[in-house]
């Protein structure tokens, strides 16, 4: 198997390498009990800076918690745990325009099931659709109806997870989503839906805009909308802008760094395990739903799981790296295919309905709900999948 942090490019000549390109290989994902016993010692060697000045978050991840978060994560956290659950799902390598894509499928039992491609963001990965696998794939072991099936594609985007780390410039969103359409034609599937949040959300929107014939719809948990110009906004409007507000100053300085100096930044979080951890989960506390902790909205092992797959696989500035690469090329253009849209209530780009409707312009399934944040298949999987089967029922009737 492939040492983990290399391409599968990196097993073969360029001879057999050109004949593979196309061809699906089955993957498992193995990190060395090696690579496990420095990650500890590393933790153990970690030279903290003095705490915060304040007694919350405002400075960023507090010394306390972040402390004991690496603590328990050198000691009780148990990847082999997690490792062995991902690799109960089938997963696969396929090289499409040059890299090496990891992505899971999972083919429901039941016939006639809707192809669906999902797509994670940053500082997520494929750890965050582990929960809603088993009730979308087979509803009717979760309360759902045969009808409600799903064959599920997750992959990992490049220079994320266990796919390959781009070595030149020009993999945009906007390059992903073609990229995403070549996969779903190469898994024999003529017409399917896109799904997804954060960056999963840009690139399923310009999957929808580009419209290559075989994106069926779309769902999104992020619709990317601006506020309009009115003289009497409502309430929740109000609120929103407020938090459009709050996010632009205090709380985009990560997208600032990673859209410019990505680079800089990963020297750092390459190196330290401590300083990964800190920069991300910080993410898992301002973006979630939560009463204070990160772990009142994902559980502290999941949020490991994640991060430890950042570390394992030395994507800390690779991952960084799609922010430089939008910035740069961003277009996504409006997207005119059935759109279904579900607003969780803590989202930190939320939109109302007359904002999103200038990007999508055929949606046909809007519902905002009380509770969850921006991971919102992570946060809330049980309301996510409930959102799915209600909407593919509108934009992807069988």
């Amino acid at each position: 198997m492939t040492p983990v942090g290399l391409g599968l490019r990196d097993c073969f000549d360029g001879g057999e390498h050109a004949a593979m390109s196309e061809s699906i290989r089955p993957f498992t994902v193995e990190v060395s009990d090696e690579a496990i016993a420095d990650l500890r010692a590393r933790l153990g060697r970690t030279r903290w800076p003095e705490a915060e000045t304040v007694d919350d978050w405002t400075q960023g991840t507090p010394l306390a918690y972040a402390q004991e978060l690496c603590a328990y994560w050198a000691g009780e956290y148990d990847w082999r745990r997690f490792e062995s659950d991902l690799n109960a799902h089938p997963q696969f390598v396929t090289n499409i325009h040059g890299l090496d894509i990891h992505f899971l499928h999972i083919r429901s039992p039941h016939p006639d099931a809707t192809p669906m491609i999902a797509s994670h963001g940053w500082p997520g990965s494929v750890v965050e659709f582990m929960e809603i696998i088993g009730p979308l794939t087979n509803p009717t072991e979760y309360g759902g109806a045969a009808d409600d099936a799903v064959d599920l594609v997750i992959p990992s985007l490049p220079g994320y997870g266990w796919s390959e780390k781009p070595s030149a410039t020009g993999t945009s969103p906007e390059q992903i989503a073609t990229m995403w359409d070549e996969l779903m034609a190469r898994l024999g599937y003529e017409s399917y839906v896109a799904q997804g949040g954060d960056w999963g959300a840009v690139i399923t929107a310009a999957i929808g805009a580009q419209n290559r014939g075989r994106v069926r719809a779309i769902h999104t948990n992020m619709p990317i909308g601006r506020p309009a110009t009115t003289d009497d906004p409502t309430e929740l409007e109000i609120a929103y802008q407020q938090r459009l507000a709050y996010y632009a100053d205090e709380g985009s300085g990560y997208f600032s760094q990673q859209a410019t100096r990505p680079q800089t930044l990963g020297y750092g979080l390459t190196d330290s395990p401590a300083g990964l951890a800190g920069w991300i989960v910080e993410k898992m506390w301002d973006w979630t739903d939560n009463q204070g902790r990160p772990e009142d909205a994902i559980s502290r092992d999941s949020i490991l799981d994640n991060i430890s797959t950042y570390w394992f696989t030395g994507t800390a500035v690779s991952s960084a790296r799609l922010y430089w690469e939008a910035k740069r090329r961003g277009h996504i253009g409006t997207v005119e295919i059935p759109t279904a849209c579900s607003l969780f209530r803590h989202e930190i780009l939320p939109s109302v309905r007359a904002w999103a409707d200038a990007r999508y312009t055929d949606i046909r399934y809007w519902n905002d709900i009380d509770e969850g944040g921006h991971f919102a298949a992570w946060e809330r999987p049980s309301i996510f999948v409930d959102e799915i089967r209600a909407a593919l029922k509108v934009i992807a009737p069988r």
